[in-house]
């Protein structure tokens, strides 16, 4: 697409972006502030961490992909100012996310004794099963904050969930400096400390966003058309239920293939499993970033959609595509620069540091594949085209980066090397085939205006 054409949105698109930009960074440096202060209390606590992190976030995963089906909702019914259908969507999704927090808690009772079954050190999972169910009853409060948040994000209002993430990041690193090593009177908990401080954190998270929602002046037009809390207008929780089943599936194939190669890399024992947990840490901060990028793509696509306007949400697209490329390429280039530094930020173990550094320059690779794949998840979101990403997602991570990954690992002696070169090449493939997904469907769209204009 002609640059002409895109440069009017990237003011917009960046705008609407650096607040989201900025709270997915909060919230992933929660998880970068667990690993770092428990990576000082050695490398079995830290590899404990990594089992916990890739059991408890597929499960949180597809929550989160649920509570993603407020936002092109909300942003197409505010492109058409259908005020009623605000209100519904705004019950319809904090009552959804409710729900699915109270079923996810739950769950982690139910997973935590299957630990041992993943053949994993035992120290390991003797020190991850309690994590585990702390991390679990944290998916409460924060898919509260999820529906909430999307809501709000979907009218365009990113700052708020921003600054409130930044505020429980504070938060959650000054109680993990307490809890972990026993600071300012309060007990040393070791790596459990970094587990209540997160629930803290995000009891704190759905508090406040609530509270914004729930009080603030200009929402209140939303508020008076949302009457009926405990009981949500069925057919607008049928919708949010068919767009966000799709999203959380698709999101649940991705990480499911994240946390199974960690699996994997766990069968190599403590060191692997350990330097697998800061590569893969690092990596989820510049992913959250374009993850962010990615929202304001839902957002800005889904707004043109609802004022009928499908080639600005075919620009818009591009425009996130663009900046998402030129992020993600400065940031492989500073993974690269950085790759042998960064570890001892987590952990001083010389051969932890090595396979974590020769990680780190995989990841730097797939950086830029990693966002275009997730930036184009966003923008088809904003067509409620979520369906056949999952199928892609599915295929790509399930039949190629895996078995790829596990051929190179084990069968060809790479170790958790072979592994990372198999998720490289299944991000690679989805983010290929999503790319030519939007490129085609939003011209398909887009064809009827353009053909009305030529008839002119």
């Amino acid at each position: 697409m002609p640059l002409a054409l895109i440069r009017p949105h990237i003011k917009p698109t960046l705008l609407l972006a650096y607040p989201v930009v900025l709270s997915q960074l909060g919230h992933i440096m929660v998880s970068v502030c667990d690993s770092v202060m428990v990576g000082q209390t050695g490398k079995l606590p830290l590899a404990a961490v990594s089992l916990g992190v890739s059991v408890s976030t597929v499960v949180m995963i597809f929550g989160m992909g649920l509570s993603f089906a407020i936002t092109p909702l909300v942003a197409a019914a505010n492109g058409r100012r259908d005020i009623p259908a605000l209100g519904n969507l705004l019950t319809g999704g904090v009552w959804l996310s409710t729900v699915a927090g109270i079923v996810l808690a739950a769950v982690g009772f139910l997973v935590a004794p299957f630990l041992g079954y993943l053949d994993q050190p035992s120290v390991v999972v003797a020190l991850a099963a309690p994590w585990v169910r702390v991390m679990f009853i944290s998916l409460l409060p924060l898919m509260v904050f999820q529906g909430f948040k999307q809501f709000a994000e979907g009218l365009g209002l990113t700052r708020q969930a921003m600054i409130l993430s930044l505020l429980a990041n504070v938060v959650n690193a000054l109680l993990c400096y307490a809890l972990i090593f026993g600071h300012f009177g309060a007990p040393a908990m070791g790596m459990m400390g970094a587990a209540w401080a997160t629930l803290i954190a995000r009891v704190l998270m759905a508090v406040l966003m609530a509270t914004y929602v729930l009080r603030a002046k200009r929402l209140q037009p939303y508020r008076a058309a949302a009457t009926h809390w405990l009981r949500p207008d069925g057919p607008t929780l049928r919708r949010l239920v068919a767009l966000g089943s799709p999203i959380g599936v698709q999101m649940m194939f991705e990480m499911g293939a994240f946390s199974f190669s960690a699996i994997m890399i766990g069968w190599l024992g403590a060191t692997a499993l350990a330097a697998h947990q800061i590569a893969i840490n690092v990596a989820s901060v510049t992913y959250m970033a374009a993850s962010g990028i990615a929202a304001a793509a839902t957002i800005r696509v889904g707004n043109f959609r609802g004022l009928g306007d499908a080639t600005g949400a075919r620009q818009a697209g591009f425009t996130a595509y663009l900046i998402t490329f030129l992020f993600m390429s400065a940031m492989a280039l500073l993974l690269i620069a950085g790759r042998h530094l960064v570890p001892h930020f987590y952990n001083h173990d010389p051969e932890v540091v090595a396979q974590a550094s020769l990680l780190l320059l995989i990841a730097a690779l797939f950086q830029i594949s990693d966002g275009l794949q997730v930036v184009g998840l966003g923008a088809l979101r904003g067509l409620e085209d979520v369906k056949i990403p999952s199928i892609v997602a599915l295929l790509a991570y399930w039949a190629v980066a895996l078995p790829f990954g596990y051929w190179l690992g084990f069968r060809m002696h790479m170790g958790a090397t072979g592994v990372w070169i198999g998720l490289l090449t299944g991000l690679t493939l989805v983010a290929g085939m999503l790319l030519w997904r939007f490129r085609h469907h939003s011209a398909a769209l887009a064809a009827p205006a353009n053909a009305a204009l030529a008839h002119r």
